[in-house]
């Protein structure tokens, strides 16, 4: 899986894009080739954090679609600050990533 941060500059602060590679599994499909049930895997809760500090936390579930795009707006940003997104998945998976503004 891999997790990227896009830091967009508006007149207003910076939006924070994180687009997570994940199969974000309902545990409601079934695998067309062996008719198992495939198991719920989802993403559970994303921290968005700025030079440690964490600011923003979304909690997500199985109605999230796959790859998701979740987005936050920030203010108060100054270049050289460094936003860290980490998220938690329901089988204790989890990933993280970090962008520095400009």
């Amino acid at each position: 899986m891999t997790t990227k941060i896009k830091l967009k500059k508006k007149s207003n602060g910076h939006d924070v894009l994180v687009l997570a590679k994940h199969p974000m599994e309902t545990g409601n499909r079934k695998d067309k080739k062996t008719g198992k049930v495939i198991p719920a895997h989802y993403i559970t809760t994303m921290n968005f954090s700025v030079n440690g500090t964490n600011v923003v936390e979304a909690s997500l579930s199985q109605g999230v679609s796959a790859n998701p795009l979740i987005g936050t707006s920030l203010s108060g940003l100054k270049a050289g600050d460094k936003v860290t997104v980490s998220w938690v998945d329901n089988q204790d998976g989890g990933e993280s990533a970090e962008a520095t503004v400009k």
